[in-house]
């Protein structure tokens, strides 16, 4: 299976870390290499990365992983990198024709995550985010994550500021090329997140959630969450 991987963002709250998010290192590797590790860890064995800010630099230190590492990574350019994520994703329709994982270069998850959606069953032309039920006592800010509704293992509700909801979306998606079309239908309605892809694929009854469990995950994007990464990776926990 393929890996999509959003890294075209400036990520400036992390910008006290370094000038390029996705190759700050923490603990000395790169976020995301790190990224990519869990990913490989997984039994991911090709990887699509989207780039944007400052894109030449970020390209040629993947070029260097690739050759160094053996890991087949394509870099597309996002020349519309400042928009939201979903133009992002969108740019590697024409890689993506068949069922893939998608995730962000500055998610660092338990790579059990990433294997066990993987493994998981899917029906046709559905899209299934991974969501985190721990709301009470979160890893991950509550006021900054994209909170989440959903009624068994269907989503019905996506946003940043929604007030009903029971989960946190950890960044991680399943997708089969219904994602692309979702996407384009959000852009039309003046949404050009991943999320309201997401709101158009419930409209359509074709979103579904898979509940991680006590697996952990971290939205490394700014200097708290960054400090928690490490605490984590030191403890072996990532």
């Amino acid at each position: 299976m393929k890996c999509l991987i959003v890294a075209a963002g400036q990520g400036t709250r992390l910008r006290e870390k370094g000038e390029l998010k996705p190759l700050i290192p923490i603990r000395g590797v790169p976020l995301i290499e790190r990224v990519i590790a869990n990913g490989r860890q997984a039994g991911i064995d090709e990887f699509i990365v989207v780039t944007g800010y400052r894109s030449d630099e970020l390209q040629a230190r993947l070029s260097e992983f690739s050759s160094r590492s053996g890991i087949h990574i394509t870099r597309i350019f996002n020349r519309a990198w400042d928009r939201a994520n979903g133009v992002s994703v969108l740019t590697a329709k024409q890689f993506l024709d068949e069922p893939f994982l998608l995730t962000m270069c500055d998610h660092l998850v338990d790579p059990e995550i990433l294997r066990a959606m993987i493994q998981a069953g899917q029906e046709p032309g559905t899209v299934t985010l991974g969501v985190d039920f721990n709301i009470d006592n979160p890893l991950n800010d509550p006021e900054d994550v994209t909170r989440v509704k959903c009624e068994g293992d269907r989503l019905k509700h996506i946003g940043k500021i929604i007030r009903d909801y029971n989960c946190f979306d950890t960044g991680v998606f399943r997708c089969t090329p219904a994602m692309f079309d979702a996407l384009e239908e959000s852009q039309t309605r003046g949404d050009d997140s991943i999320s309201g892809a997401m709101n158009v694929l419930a409209e359509w009854g074709k979103a579904r959630v898979f509940d991680i469990g006590p697996r952990l995950w971290v939205d490394v994007d700014d200097p708290i969450a960054f400090g928690k990464a490490e605490a984590l990776l030191d403890a072996g926990r990532l």
